[in-house]
C-alpha cells in the first residue's frame, strides 16, 4: 500500500557527513518502499538530501512550503508535486493532513517543534499515526531524557511513550511504519 512519509529534518549544510549519509539511506529506503517522501520542501541540509536520494531511487517527492521560502535557492525544485502555502502553520496542516506516517531525522528548532507538536496531537487523538524518532549518533539522547522525566514526574501518563517509537536504524524505522497497528489509547491524557 502506498504511503506518505512525513520526513522532518534540518536545514542545515553545515552538520556532520553521518547525517546525510542516514538521510539519503532513509530517502532511498522510502523509495524502495514504493511509499511518497513529504517534507518541508527545502534543498539543502538532510531536507534535500533524503529528497534527492527519493528521486536517486526513482520516488516520488512532494514539497509543502510557505510562499517567503519558494525562492531560487532554497526551494526543491525538483519536487514532484510542491504545494504552497501562505505561512508555517498552514504549512504543518497540510503535511499532517496529508502524511501517513511521520519521521523526525536530526534537525534544529523547526524539526524538534515539528515533532513535539505531531506527539501532542496524537496525545489528543487528533490522529493515530507511527511517529519515529531517528537517534542517529544519540543525537536525540537528551530529549528522550527529557521525555522519561516528564513521565517519571508525572507530568504525563506511563501511556505517553507509546505515542511514539525511537530507533537509531533507518531500517527499524521502515519496518517500525510497515508493520504499524493503531494503538488504541484509553483516554486523553488532559487530566
Amino acid at each position: 500500500m502506498e504511503k506518505v512519509i512525513c520526513v522532518y529534518s534540518s536545514s542545515s549544510n553545515s552538520i556532520e557527513k553521518l547525517y546525510f549519509e542516514q538521510a539519503a539511506i532513509l530517502g532511498g529506503e522510502i523509495a524502495r518502499k514504493g511509499w511518497k517522501m513529504l517534507f518541508g520542501g527545502g534543498m539543502t541540509g538532510l531536507m534535500g538530501a533524503c529528497a534527492r536520494a527519493v528521486h536517486e531511487a526513482k520516488g516520488r517527492v512532494i514539497g509543502v512550503i510557505p510562499k517567503a521560502l519558494n525562492v531560487s535557492g532554497v526551494v526543491y525544485e525538483q519536487c514532484d508535486e510542491l504545494i504552497v502555502t501562505e505561512g508555517m502553520r498552514e504549512r504543518k496542516g497540510v503535511m499532517d493532513n496529508k502524511s501517513d506516517a511521520f519521521i523526525a531525522l536530526p534537525g534544529g528548532f523547526g524539526t524538534l517543534e515539528e515533532i513535539l507538536e505531531i506527539i501532542t496531537l496524537k496525545q489528543l487523538q487528533y490522529h493515530n499515526k507511527p511517529i519515529v524518532i531517528l537517534n542517529i549518533n544519540g543525537f536525540y539522547d537528551n530529549l528522550i531524557n527529557q521525555f522519561d522525566a516528564i513521565v517519571d514526574r508525572k507530568f504525563a501518563k506511563d501511556e505517553c511513550k507509546d505515542l511514539f517509537f525511537v530507533t537509531d536504524s533507518v531500517y527499524t524505522a521502515i519496518e517500525y511504519i510497515a508493520g504499524y497497528v493503531p494503538h488504541v489509547f484509553g483516554c486523553r491524557w488532559l487530566t
